[in-house]
């Protein structure tokens, strides 16, 4: 009986102060933990979403292009410098703006691109066809290369895609 009296004296009654102290240290690293994960997802998710968009222009403007036909970009018809090499095309902008973003705001996300269109040489792509007395030259294909640019936080991200239009 005396025993259980001083255990009984002894044992705690409630929650001290220490104990409310550490979890709610606990739970504050915790939420750092979470919160910094959930920005690093983010940032994945809105440089995936640039770079899919990048890529989708890209093939956009190929396809476009494409349409024209190769007979559209002959070297007569494309730029040139003071020394006869082909200029890129002139720059094309393009904006892509997904809506509903992750995070407790939700907002659209706008992405502007810049697209320079590089186009091949005629003799890349030219065929000679015929006999030895009649010869025809025709281009039957033209490469472009497409680079597309976007801003991303403090840099420029960018990839080439390469396409041949026949």
């Amino acid at each position: 009986m005396v025993i259980q009296k001083i255990a009984n004296a002894t044992r705690k009654r409630g929650i001290g102060i220490l104990e409310v102290m550490v979890a709610a240290l606990v739970l504050g690293i915790l939420y750092a933990a979470v919160s910094n994960l959930q920005k690093g997802n983010r940032e994945a998710l809105l440089r995936i979403r640039g770079r899919d968009g990048a890529t989708e222009v890209a093939q956009n403007i190929i396809d476009s292009l494409g349409m024209l036909g190769p007979a559209y970009f002959t070297d007569a018809n494309l730029p040139v410098d003071e020394f006869g090499n082909l200029l890129p095309l002139d720059t094309i902008r393009v904006a892509r703006s997904w809506e509903g973003q992750p995070g407790l705001a939700k907002s659209t996300m706008t992405v502007n691109y810049k697209v320079i269109v590089t186009v091949s040489r005629d003799e890349d792509y030219r065929a000679t066809t015929g006999t030895f007395l009649d010869t025809t030259n025709h281009v039957f294909a033209k490469r472009l290369d497409v680079k597309v640019t976007w801003p991303f936080k403090n840099s420029t991200q960018s990839i080439i895609v390469t396409g041949v239009i026949r």
